[in-house]
């Protein structure tokens, strides 16, 4: 009841309302308030990507200097690895040498 004396009494001033403040669509645009605003925010944007992809090219330039780093470091620990083991292949010949073998050994028999 309460509800249908609302409803009542507030349907007949909308429609009065509606009726007073008829717009004509011609008028009805987002004037130059609305073109400096969305142009401003397209600005916004359009910096925001561009200091995106500048972020993005830079993590990408110190991942593949890391990477090429790593590498050379890499090499370096191998050709060492690799230099130290031939220096003590080369010392253990030499020092077998300076010691007869068995084959050497003169026979006592």
């Amino acid at each position: 009841m309460l509800v249908d004396s609302v409803r009542s009494l507030l349907l007949p001033a909308s429609t009065i309302v509606a009726e007073k403040d008829e717009f004509d669509p011609n008028t009805v645009t987002p004037g130059v308030w609305g073109f400096v605003v969305t142009f401003l925010i397209m600005v916004v944007v359009l910096l925001l990507i561009l200091d995106m992809v500048r972020r993005i090219r830079r993590t990408n330039y110190r991942a593949q200097v890391r990477a090429e780093l790593e590498a050379e470091a890499a090499a370096e620990a191998a050709a060492v690895d690799e230099a130290d083991f031939g220096d003590a292949d080369a010392q253990s010949t030499d020092a077998s040498a300076d010691e007869p073998r068995d084959d050497d050994a003169p026979n006592r028999s």
